[in-house]
């Protein structure tokens, strides 16, 4: 038997590695890295991840001056700078109809006639509530 360079080395790589590396899984003769995530910077103490800038809340400025709270719409224009806060006019200077919109809770079904969309779109509603509600208390 004829060994190259005579290392034990040679004689295992010529002669007993086929017959080895035959009845072994291929998984089993590679070797395996793993390559795991490297710890990223900027964890704080609680280990909270911050994702991305920073990006800090528009603190609007809060008008206190009375008198101009009562005559002007503060705020109405609060991504525009340098524009004026609407000033407010007579009841007169505004139309009819303004006066006449219902600013609290809807009427009750009762209330409306069974022959207009309102009352239907309504019916609806409340039929999905309550159906809701039933769905919630079902066992699976």
């Amino acid at each position: 038997m004829a060994v190259c360079r005579g290392s034990l080395f040679s004689l295992f790589s010529l002669q007993l590695r086929p017959a080895v590396t035959s009845h072994l899984l291929p998984a089993a003769t590679t070797t395996q890295h793993r390559h795991y995530a490297k710890p990223l910077a900027g964890l704080g103490k609680k280990g909270k991840l911050k994702l991305g800038p920073t990006v800090e809340k528009v603190r609007l400025p809060v008008e206190t001056d009375t008198e101009k709270l009562v005559t002007h719409v503060c705020g109405s224009h609060p991504v525009k700078e340098g524009r004026e806060d609407v000033k407010l006019q007579d009841d007169s200077e505004y139309p009819e109809w303004l006066w006449e919109l219902r600013t609290g809770k809807p009427p009750p079904l009762r209330d409306l006639d069974p022959s207009t969309k309102q009352y239907w779109k309504r019916l609806r509603v409340l039929a999905m509530k309550e159906n809701n509600k039933r769905m919630k208390l079902r066992k699976f």
